[in-house]
């Protein structure tokens, strides 16, 4: 292979690897912010609601007993 040959190669190479890691630090960041709490739409809100319901139930279920 010429010198041009593995420049090409190189320059492949690394242009792979960065969008991988691109894409990769996207993704993180992007489920990353569905763990915050945004006002309501977030998965961290709704895990709170349901806990906020369930705590409500069982406090009705023990003081019916």
């Amino acid at each position: 292979m010429t010198p041009a040959d593995w420049a090409g190669l190189a320059v492949s190479i690394v242009t792979i690897v960065t969008a991988f890691l691109a894409a990769t630090r996207w993704l993180v960041k992007h489920y990353l912010n569905e763990l915050k709490p945004n006002s309501g739409s977030s998965l961290k809100d709704s895990v709170n609601r349901l806990e906020r319901q369930v705590e409500t139930i069982m406090t009705i279920l023990m003081e019916r007993k």
